[in-house]
């Protein structure tokens, strides 16, 4: 066999896990290279095919691809034993960040201390290599409350609780695999032995069967959960599952079980493991139960904030918007779809760059050759609208394809052929694709964005076209593959799609089932609904002077609690007399509690205001209010800043999306000169109608 380059590996990988073939975009796309550089490397890659009785079919339109030059019944044990083959080890080939990838899933899978030497070997590199990895390896473990142990003559071992352990499995994998390399079921993201590792360790080949078991339950909150907070839950429970498998059980199944006294919560746990247990013939002992009542707690608690940024980065996504305004002369600020998208990808976003965590842009090259001159000026827009944070390419790659979507969001013409989208880089690749199809064919028409774990179970007749940029665990003929930055290469590949798949096994439509109209009409209930959503909220807003003379800033916000408590108790019962209506916080401290934490984690001053937003979704309160607090004596947040006025914005747990989408709007405001000084020193009539006005404004434009 020729002998194979790391690059020419990595092609190889990508083709073989490709039934329908890839385009060279979206290869160099992957792989972070120019398309001229992957033609230049598909001759030789053609000599290395030839060693397996496999040929490099090429077509344009769509895409490249590998075929046995034979055809037959034994093409797929050559595609196999080309992929065994390119998959053996080659650790001399490992980077930094693989090898700190495999020395932390050998820790953790390994029941006693490994020897330095037998680390090294493994590798093929230096005792000192290994020693230097351990060295950046070590912090990163701490943050799971893991310690790692070396000592001359004993060796080097990962101690510490086994829930901490199966958390820094799982944060490895959200750092390192996507949904692709998840639920794709496509050998394309094992180029790396160290991703495979990883794989196996996670225990990804049980991650569907849990997902389905999980749906079967049919529970209300895991429907509520985001996409990503419900993959990472999949993942934990995964990883719980291999551990067990593996002989390791938790002892200590976290503070979240132990003190959760929920006797549906404990009936819920037991009856997901039974039925996951007869699937995977496992037996789950009682600390395994309480361990999954803890990880379903955590997944229920993850569930979207009132406000999806803390203020801080609200003022950074404004100042972002401006700068790339000043540069281009395109009025950014007046699309509210780019202002919500930045600030829900910005915050994550922002959370890993800090931490350290690895940014993943597969697109980078692509974008930077389609975008060039954006790309250039996000950035220059990101230096100077925030300095003490390094922002690296990747993720400057992700903040250009909202701009970009946003400058196609122009061209929206008429449609025929309802499509959905499935796509794993969130809101910037999906909005990005979807204005692109807008322009270059608008006759399919975007229904929305769905998740990969929907998009499997979505019914036939809802749409005519699933179009995604992941692989799903789906039938190859029940969606197409295509780049987010829709190439000319996919365009022709979607309309092939189009004409052979959707277009020949679409029923026609009964003229008395006009779907727009429906549509239109489903709209029209749900901007009814978001109105009365307005005209509630405002009605119950209330102004109130507190008097916190001398007391604490816990204290302020336990006193403002049960004001509002006391206003809403005496409002509901003027405006429904009948039964005693629930008050509106059940557990004052418990809300506290939260209120306070969230302070402490991210700022809720706005900037260059004595003003600050508490808000929280929480079991603890019976449903949604708003009111401002004018302060007797300014109190100290965290950070040693003073605020005079405290805006408190609250709701239950499960929120109506008009609900969230009123009160989301309204923190979008809070930058507005105007409405500051309102809340500085306005009337509550005053307030009150400005916001009105705001939220009418919003809600005759979408």
């Amino acid at each position: 066999m020729r002998k194979v380059t790391a690059r020419q590996k990595q092609i190889l990988i990508l083709l073989l896990g490709r039934k329908n073939g890839m385009t060279a975009a979206e290869i160099a796309a992957e792989i972070n290279v120019s398309v001229r550089t992957v033609h230049r490397e598909l001759d030789e890659i053609e000599k290395i095919l030839a060693f397996f009785g496999l040929v490099l079919h090429r077509k344009s339109g769509t895409g490249i691809s590998v075929w046995s030059d034979s055809g037959g019944n034994d093409e797929g044990e050559r595609l196999q034993e080309a992929r065994r083959l390119l998959l053996v080890d080659n650790p001399s080939d490992y980077s930094g960040e693989e090898r700190k990838i495999w020395l932390i899933c050998r820790l953790l899978e390994e029941h006693e201390p490994c020897k330095l030497f037998a680390l090294a070997h493994s590798l093929k590199v230096t005792v000192a290599t290994i020693s230097n990895d351990l060295d950046e390896v070590e912090p990163w473990v701490r943050r799971f409350h893991l310690e790692l142990v070396r000592r001359r003559g004993y060796g080097v071992e990962l101690s510490g609780k086994e829930h901490g352990k199966r958390d820094a499995l799982c944060q490895l994998a959200v750092d390192h695999l996507d949904y692709s390399d998840l639920i794709g079921g496509s050998m394309e993201s094992q180029g790396s032995s160290a991703i495979s590792k990883l794989l196996t360790i996670v225990g990804t080949h049980n991650l569907m069967t849990v997902e389905n078991t999980l749906w079967e339950m049919n529970w209300d909150w895991t429907e509520h959960l985001s996409e990503n907070a419900y993959t990472e839950l999949l993942i934990h429970l995964s990883v719980c599952i291999n551990r067990m498998k593996a002989g390791i059980f938790v002892a200590d199944p976290g503070k979240s079980a132990s003190t959760s006294g929920n006797e549906r919560d404990e009936s819920e746990a037991i009856r997901f493991a039974r039925s996951l247990g007869e699937k995977l013939s496992l037996r789950f002992p009682p600390e395994e139960i309480g361990y999954i009542i803890h990880l379903f707690n955590r997944a229920r608690d993850a569930s979207p904030d009132l406000v999806q940024a803390d203020l801080e980065l609200v003022d950074t996504v404004y100042r972002l918007t401006e700068n790339v305004v000043k540069r281009t002369g395109i009025p950014f600020q007046e699309d509210r779809l780019l202002g919500s998208g930045l600030l829900e990808h910005m915050g994550s976003a922002f959370k890993r760059i800090r931490e350290g965590s690895r940014i993943r842009n597969p697109l980078l090259g692509a974008i930077r050759k389609d975008y060039e001159e954006l790309f250039i000026i996000v950035r220059e827009a990101m230096n100077e609208s925030i300095a003490d944070l390094d922002v690296p390419d990747e993720e400057i790659g992700f903040l250009v394809m909202h701009f970009g979507a946003s400058i196609e969001r122009l061209n929206q013409l008429g449609r025929n052929v309802r499509a959905i989208l499935v796509c794993s880089s969130g809101l910037s690749s999906s909005k990005l694709l979807a204005t692109r199809l807008a322009k270059e064919m608008p006759q399919i028409e975007v229904l929305g964005n769905v998740s990969w774990y929907e998009a499997k179970r979505l019914p036939e007749e809802d749409y005519d076209l699933i179009i995604s940029t992941i692989d799903l665990p789906l039938p190859a003929d029940r969606y197409v593959k295509l780049s987010p930055l829709l190439t000319e290469e996919d365009s022709a590949r979607l309309l092939q799609y189009v004409q052979d798949t959707t277009l020949k096994s679409r029923k026609p439509v009964p003229e008395s089932e006009q779907p727009v109209k429906s549509r239109a009409f489903e709209k029209l209930q749900g901007l009814t609904s978001s109105l009365n959503e307005v005209v509630s909220l405002l009605q119950q807003f209330v102004v109130i002077e507190l008097e916190n003379a001398n007391c604490s800033l816990r204290e302020t916000v336990t006193s403002a609690l049960e004001e509002m408590s006391r206003v809403a108790t005496v409002y509901m019962t003027s405006t429904k007399p009948g039964p005693e209506e629930a008050t509106l916080v059940a557990d004052v401290q418990a809300v506290t509690d939260r209120l306070l934490e969230r302070e402490k984690m991210a700022s809720q001053v706005i900037p260059g205001t004595s003003l600050a937003l508490f808000h929280t979704r929480t079991r603890f309160v019976n449903y949604r209010s708003l009111a401002l607090f004018r302060l007797s004596e300014p109190v100290l947040l965290d950070g040693d800043t003073e605020v005079g006025a405290i805006l408190f914005m609250l709701a239950p747990r499960q929120l109506p999306h008009e609900s969230l989408e009123v009160l989301s709007e309204i923190s979008a405001m809070l930058l507005n000169p105007e409405l500051i000084e309102l809340l500085e020193t306005g009337r509550c009539e005053d307030i009150r109608n400005f916001l009105a006005t705001e939220l009418l404004d919003y809600f005759e434009h979408i």
